[in-house]
């Protein structure tokens, strides 16, 4: 049985801390228009972004620390990956009635196919993936996730 090749394509970006979310925001749309997300899998598109907002965001103001901002994509998902120097891992927290913090992580766990936290030796790396549209799959062939 063949294995299909690992294709890896990524872009990458540094996000200083002040008012860059907008621009991570627009910078990964940009790539979605490329992959043509925006057009067949915009509820996708939309999740990528909310996702982008809130990763860079937790990287800002709970690290208080720039954000390097990388997506790649291979055969299977689009990763979502936010480096920050902060060594503490993202919990899910239970958000209070009356703050408006804490949500972040849950809205991550809800939009995305999955996603994980690794430790890095300078601060960790949140990585979110996303299936995106299928393209010319064999008849008969299984998706592999």
């Amino acid at each position: 049985m063949d294995e299909p090749s690992v294709r890896a394509v990524g872009w990458a970006r540094s996000l200083p801390m002040g008012g860059e979310v907008k621009a991570a925001r627009d910078w990964a749309r940009e790539h979605l228009d490329a992959l043509g997300w925006t057009t067949t899998a915009p509820e996708t598109a939309d999740a990528v972004l909310l996702t982008v907002s809130e990763l860079v965001t937790n990287a800002h103001i709970h690290a208080r620390s720039n954000a390097q901002l990388t997506l790649s994509r291979d055969d299977n998902c689009l990763h979502i990956s936010v480096h920050d120097t902060s060594a503490e891992l993202p919990a899910r927290r239970s958000p209070g009635t009356e703050g408006t913090g804490g949500r972040g992580m849950l809205l991550v766990d809800a939009l995305a196919d999955e996603w994980e936290s690794r430790p890095c030796p300078h601060g960790k790396s949140v990585t979110a993936c996303f299936r995106g549209p299928r393209t010319e799959e064999a008849p008969g062939a299984e998706a592999k996730h």
